[in-house]
């Protein structure tokens, strides 16, 4: 019964957290590592969790990597990747660069340096979403240019994660060739998973495919409308452990492949014939799944790495400050000057870009997780450092956004 008694108090924890999250307007995946944190400090969970909640935790992951993708319209990702692609390349080369420079400082550890570099790239899509939701600007010019960003960010980072993870953690040799040979796996696996998208799950197929037999009769679409979508969830969840796989025998994290088989989904694919479409329930359930009750479990389990050392906490001071100050000034500052100059916003709409890319969360934590605790790259400083600067830039997005709101609202007033 230990298992349970275990996933009983997660689950409390998770619905403290929520609660807390509502009534803070923060991402709750805070709140998560806190509840973590604290259940493992006071004694209430072990260090060591049970493998039952430790499996539970690894397909959190992948649910909650394959909801955050499957969330993303592909049409409107693509069609606004020309104007955002700088605020994407910029906003996430300046806080890896920064990260990684600040980090190689402070240990002298090449490898250390680029999981911390790596951890600090990609933006927090959800918790971005939900403080512009808060604010009523989710809807706004701004909204759409953070959000292809933060996505873009996201998928770059996935692709960074495949390449430098086997190399960082020898798995995969530091040579030339070898370092090839991952970058070529890893430009294998997307295209893979971009033709699966663009020429296999369209329903309407076109050119050979066909004259594949039953290509159009078992299209993607007939499959998630069997018995009027009632297996809908069922057969996207089957997907995204099918693409998980397949990510894993190319060498990559699971999380990979989940993120892309939620991508390369369209609601489309959901309709049907005149009975509506399932889309809607469909999400409703993955995310509460991802979000609530089972991906939650990873990051509370993630927070139980957090074993309170004050001799380390205090030892790292200046590492957080210098790490969060840093980042926010890299971050704001390369995202709202390509905002500007490569997105074409005016100058308070490239600042509210800038703000609205600060936050730290998914993808920073599963990085965290491959570095610290499957592989131990970070050290319990760097670790805790991570953990310290995310939770500061998390807390700082729905407070900047809300403070430089009126400035950006009265600007775009003045310019209708």
């Amino acid at each position: 019964m230990e298992p349970l008694f275990q996933l009983t108090l997660i689950w409390v924890g998770t619905f403290a957290a929520i609660v807390v999250a509502k009534a803070t307007r923060l991402t709750a995946v805070v709140y998560f590592l806190a509840v973590g944190a604290i259940l493992v400090n006071l004694g209430w969970l072990p260090e060591e969790a049970d493998p039952f909640v430790k499996g539970l935790a690894d397909v959190g992951i992948i649910i909650i990597m394959f909801a955050l993708g499957f969330e993303e319209n592909t049409n409107n990702f693509i069609q606004s990747i020309k104007q955002s692609w700088g605020i994407a390349f910029f906003g996430g080369l300046a806080p890896f660069l920064t990260a990684f420079s600040l980090a190689f400082w402070f240990w002298s550890d090449l490898n250390l340096a680029l999981m911390v570099g790596l951890a600090m790239t990609a933006t927090a899509v959800s918790l971005t979403m939900v403080s512009l939701r808060s604010e009523g600007l989710h809807a706004s010019p701004v909204a759409t240019r953070i959000m292809t960003s933060a996505v873009l960010d996201d998928v770059a980072s996935l692709a960074l994660v495949a390449v430098l993870i086997p190399v960082v953690t020898g798995d995969g040799s530091v040579g030339v060739t070898d370092i090839g040979l991952i970058a070529g796996k890893t430009v294998l696996f997307f295209l893979v998973v971009t033709f699966i998208g663009a020429w296999v799950f369209p329903h309407n197929t076109s050119g050979w495919l066909q004259k594949v037999p039953l290509m159009n009769r078992l299209g993607v679409r007939n499959i998630l409308t069997f018995s009027e979508g009632e297996f809908s969830t069922l057969i996207v969840l089957t997907l995204a452990l099918i693409v998980s796989l397949i990510a894993h025998e190319f060498g990559f994290h699971v999380a990979v492949g989940a993120y892309m088989a939620g991508l390369i989904l369209k609601e489309e694919y959901f309709h049907l014939d005149a009975n509506g479409n399932s889309y809607e329930a469909t999400k409703r359930i993955i995310d509460d799944v991802a979000f609530t009750w089972i991906g939650p479990v990873f990051f509370v389990l993630l927070g139980a790495n957090l074993i309170f050392d004050w001799d380390i906490i205090f030892s790292i001071i200046p590492q957080s400050i210098a790490l969060v100050a840093a980042l926010f000034f890299a971050q704001v500052t390369s995202a709202g000057l390509a905002a500007r100059y490569t997105g074409g916003l005016t100058t308070s709409a490239s600042l509210m870009v800038g703000l609205g890319m600060l936050g730290r969360a998914e993808l920073a934590f599963v990085v965290m997780d491959i570095a610290y605790v499957e592989h131990s790259v970070l050290n319990d400083a760097a670790f805790y450092t991570l953990m310290i600067t995310a939770f500061w830039l998390n807390l700082a997005v729905p407070i900047t956004i809300r403070l430089w709101k009126p400035y950006y609202v009265r600007s775009m007033q003045e310019r209708s």
